[in-house]
């Protein structure tokens, strides 16, 4: 997805862990972030889901390139983690592609077959994407 903020700009949402619940669709509520986000191994402690069902997990960086890549762990157990990739590429003055990339590898989620998750993941990331250069641009 196209989004109308530099690349620099999108990667400082995402290194903003208290942003998380803000564009992460899902996330309901973020509890602490820890210190030094989003370098490698640091978490954000999250719930997701609605109140009173929402469930208490983490989501770990298992590598970043600042202004360009960020990889993750979602967790959401007892239903399962999977792994988020999120690359940005500068796409003319003000512009940036960002791909989100999506799949449960852990949990009963990841007996879907990928291509499936894929289709059935597209929406929720569409709209995690718009929300994504929403904040960026209102921070530019």
């Amino acid at each position: 997805m196209r989004i109308a903020a530099s690349a620099e700009d999108v990667f400082a949402v995402l290194a903003d862990g208290w942003s998380y619940a803000g564009w992460v669709v899902g996330a309901s509520h973020i509890r602490e972030v820890d210190p030094g986000w989003p370098a490698e191994g640091t978490r954000i402690h999250h719930s997701v889901g609605p109140w009173p069902l929402h469930v208490q997990d983490v989501t770990r960086v298992l590598h970043v390139v600042p202004g360009r890549l960020i990889d993750l762990e979602a967790r959401m157990w007892p239903v399962g983690s999977a792994r988020v990739r999120l690359t940005l590429t500068p796409a003319g003055p003000g512009a940036t592609d960002v791909l989100m990339e999506e799949e449960i590898t852990q949990g009963p989620g990841r007996m879907i077959p990928t291509a499936v998750q894929a289709v059935l993941l597209k929406p929720r990331n569409t709209e995690a994407l718009r929300r994504l250069g929403d904040i960026a641009r209102g921070r530019a």
